[in-house]
């Protein structure tokens, strides 16, 4: 379909390659457009933006209808030289597959649905069309980093992700919080991008600059990267360098620190960061290099994610900001889908990621919406809305429900297949039984602090009488990218099953199109029983997660305020985050800035005063000295004496020169004279 439109529309271009600079160049030409001219164009120039990324969503849809009638074998590349050295040439290319097209079809819907979105929930904002400026230019640097065929490319778009989210992050940067956060976000992202060079680097040394992403997967099956450092493998090492980036850009401990602060954005900026782009740029990295991590550094994968998992997941049971809460929801989930690559589950953690972007975008924008209509995201401000706000409140029950793990929602058949990878690489491994606990404990977790939010935000009485009469239904453009993606949360439309269980599918094999189109690379998934206990195991903790937050949060059976109380010492250590925070203000920053002032009294004192300002009294004297020898040595002494002795001489021999003949000749006769007489007495 995509070959044959492009053929007829540019027949003078080859179809894919066409395709593929049209997908990623359109964000980039509604960025350029709208950075330069957006302010004189009608209505800020948001039909640009929507536009452009319409186009690439468009693209995106085509590319995948292609994938569903050619299969999971799919792949097209295409390259081109970059660097042309006698040593050494790098090319930069394009490679497309069916991670590649589903990561697209993944970014560009979702980002198509936030730009809508956008238009409502930012309509009154005095930098309306930079903000639509920014929100292409982060939608062209993710497609860029999927359609990337090497590291190097990677880590560039990987870079200006970095870039976008900062700018987006610190939007409202006139508030000193979104600057603060912006910063931190840039900040801590840059350290894990600095382990993730060093593994870049590694793997170019090692194989004498390899760095296309078959070209190191066929070197490491071969067997040829070898090598140790401190008793460890190059190879391993590598791994968890590259992991390292990954650990940034999507929030895993100890990196996950700049997220919540994140929140300081625009709430449809927050949901792009969550859904579609930048925390999910780290999974992607680690699915993209999956072939490469040994079982060592697959391990310490799947110990990150499944304790971020748990980690995070205890934040959010006390935090009652609404968008922070969804934040630290984020960062759990992502720690599922690392577990699920680390214990092997490869399908099982991409899967999570599609599903995933789905729900998390719509309880983002729904969040966005419920905020549009109180002003406010405290939700000890909010409660009895669930009439006033029907689509808010039914699309994020939806997404309640996928995000909770409960049958018929999409969140059943992705988070589930992970944990039964995780408890079966647990009874084939049971030192690492902690994996999948620590997977278990957060679905049941996820499904209180969920439903937490959501008794907490639609049901009971007004807890502001102001604010619950000013609440009202977002307008159309805010609320049918809701019903989309709350329509995407449904099981059916990843599985063909309503119920979610593949084997129950309609519609054959291909209706379960993830788990069709990705064939797992050496990965361990296979059913086995411990795929039913996990079904068990997660929908039983789901159900105690939801009862407790039902009792205490809608029947008021239990006190939270009682329990709290009663539970002091952990309730305080939750709503403090652990005191992270303060732990590395105390451990880090605090030592940075004293090694700072240090620094600076070492640069003052050692190199100003005594290195650039000890030098003037030398220079001073010295030219002083070398002045006084100049005046007094050369130019009194040898250039001025040469002067006077010569004038003198000069000034007694012409006394000689009298000008009479007859004084020459009679001194020339004596200068006879006297020779003659020295000849004789010698």
């Amino acid at each position: 379909m995509l070959e044959s439109l492009f053929l007829k529309f540019l027949p003078s271009l080859d179809p894919m390659t066409s395709a593929m600079v049209m997908l990623l160049g359109m964000p980039l030409l509604g960025f350029v457009i709208q950075i330069f001219i957006g302010k004189r164009l009608f209505r800020g120039g948001d039909w640009v933006s929507v536009g452009t990324i319409f186009v690439s969503f468009a693209l995106s849809v085509l590319l995948f209808i292609d994938l569903l009638s050619s299969g999971p074998q799919f792949q097209w590349t295409t390259s081109w030289t970059w660097i042309d050295l006698p040593h050494f040439q790098l090319t930069m290319g394009i490679l497309v597959d069916p991670v590649t097209i589903l990561m697209l079809l993944v970014i560009t819907t979702v980002s198509f649905l936030v730009f809508l979105y956008s238009i409502g929930y930012m309509h009154e904002d005095p930098r309306y069309s930079r903000y639509f400026a920014y929100l292409s230019f982060f939608s062209f640097s993710m497609i860029g980093l999927v359609l990337a065929d090497n590291l190097f490319a990677l880590y560039i778009f990987w870079e200006l992700v970095g870039l976008a989210s900062y700018l987006l992050i610190s939007f409202w940067f006139e508030k000193p919080e979104a600057a603060e956060a912006g910063k931190k976000a840039f900040i801590v992202t840059r350290i894990g991008d600095v382990g993730m060079f060093i593994g870049i680097l590694i793997i170019f040394f090692e194989t004498n600059g390899l760095l296309h992403f078959d070209s190191i997967f066929s070197y490491v099956a071969k067997g040829q990267f070898g090598g140790e450092f401190l008793g460890i493998s190059l190879l391993t090492l590598a791994g968890i360098c590259i992991f390292l980036g990954a650990v940034g850009k999507s929030a895993q401990f100890p990196l996950h620190i700049w997220l919540p602060d994140a929140m300081e954005g625009p709430t449809p900026v927050s949901a792009l960061i969550h859904a579609a782009t930048m925390v999910a740029a780290g999974v992607y990295l680690v699915t993209r290099m999956f072939p490469f991590f040994t079982p060592e550094a697959r391990t310490v994968i799947a110990y990150t994610g499944s304790f971020t998992a748990i980690f995070a997941a205890t934040m959010a049971l006390t935090h009652n900001d609404i968008k922070k809460v969804l934040a630290y929801s984020t960062i759990s989930q992502l720690g599922i889908m690392m577990m699920g690559l680390g214990v092997g589950a490869y399908v099982a953690g991409f899967f999570h990621l599609v599903t995933h972007a789905a729900f998390k975008a719509c309880l983002f924008l729904c969040a966005g919406s419920v905020i549009h209509a109180l002003h406010t995201q405290d939700m000890r401000e909010m409660g009895g809305i669930r009439k006033k706000m029907p689509i808010t409140f039914t699309t994020m029950g939806v997404a309640t429900l996928a995000l909770s793990g409960i049958p018929f929602f999409s969140g059943f058949v992705s988070k589930d297949l992970i944990l039964g990878e995780s408890l079966s690489f647990a009874m084939e491994n049971p030192s690492h039984f902690l994996i999948p606990l620590f997977g278990f404990l957060s679905t049941g977790l996820t499904a209180f602090y969920m439903f937490r939010l959501i008794f907490m935000t639609f049901y009971g009485e007004p807890r502001d009488s102001k604010k619950f009469d000013h609440a009202h239904e977002s307008p159309w453009v805010m609320t049918l990218p809701l019903i989309i993606l709350s329509l995407c949360s449904l099981a059916i439309f990843f599985t063909g099953s309503p119920l979610g269980l593949g084997e129950l599918s309609l519609w054959g094999e291909k209706s379960q199109w993830v788990k069709y189109l990705l064939e797992p690379p050496s990965s361990s998934e296979h059913p086995t029983s411990a795929h039913l206990y996990a079904l068990i195991l997660s929908l039983t903790m789901a159900g105690c997660g939801i009862l407790f937050a039902y009792l205490i949060y809608y029947k008021q059976t239990l006190s939270s305020e009682k329990i709290a109380e009663k539970f002091k010492c952990i309730y305080k250590t939750l709503t403090h985050l652990y005191w992270i925070d303060e732990l590395y203000e105390w451990a880090v920053i605090h030592n940075l800035l004293r090694l700072n002032t240090l620094l600076a009294h070492f640069d003052n004192r050692v190199i100003d005063q005594v290195l650039v300002d000890g030098w003037a009294p030398i220079t001073i004297s010295t030219s002083t000295n070398s002045g006084d020898f100049d005046n007094r040595a050369i130019d009194q002494m040898l250039v001025d004496g040469t002067g006077k002795v010569v004038r003198a001489s000069g000034k007694e021999v012409r006394k000689i020169q009298t000008g009479k003949i007859q004084q020459y000749l009679l001194v020339g006769l004596g200068a006879v004279c006297g020779i003659l007489i020295l000849l004789t007495l010698v």
